[in-house]
C-alpha cells in the first residue's frame, strides 16, 4: 500500500504540475493576444496616417496643376482677345470659316 500511496501522490503532484503549467500556457496566450492587438491598432493607425497625408498632398498637386490650367487658359484668352483687337475682318473670317466646318460635320 505504500507503493500506491507513493505513485498517487507523485500522480497529484504531475497533475498539479501540469495545471500550473497549463495556467501559465493561459497568461502567456493572453499576454500575446494583447500585444497583437495593441501592435494591430498601431499598424492600423499608421496606415490610416499615411493614407490621409497621401490624400492631402494628392488634393495639393491637384489644386496646383487646376491653378497652373486656370494661368495657362487665361494667358491663351488674353491672347486670344488681343489678336481678335488687333486684326478682327480676319477674325471674324476665321470664326465664320470654322463654323462652316462645324456644320458640316454635325450634318454627316
Amino acid at each position: 500500500m505504500a507503493t500506491a500511496a507513493g505513485k498517487s501522490a507523485t500522480d497529484e503532484a504531475t497533475t498539479a504540475e501540469l495545471e500550473a503549467d497549463i495556467e501559465q500556457l493561459k497568461a502567456d496566450i493572453r499576454k500575446l493576444t494583447e500585444q497583437l492587438s495593441k501592435t494591430g491598432q498601431h499598424g492600423y493607425g499608421a496606415a490610416r496616417r499615411a493614407a490621409a497625408d497621401s490624400v492631402e498632398q494628392l488634393r495639393a498637386q491637384g489644386e496646383a496643376a487646376f491653378e497652373s490650367m486656370r494661368g495657362s487658359a487665361e494667358d491663351i484668352e488674353a491672347q486670344l482677345i488681343a489678336k481678335v483687337r488687333e486684326k478682327p475682318v480676319t477674325s471674324l473670317a476665321i470664326a465664320a470659316g470654322v463654323g462652316f466646318l462645324l456644320a458640316l460635320l454635325s450634318r454627316r
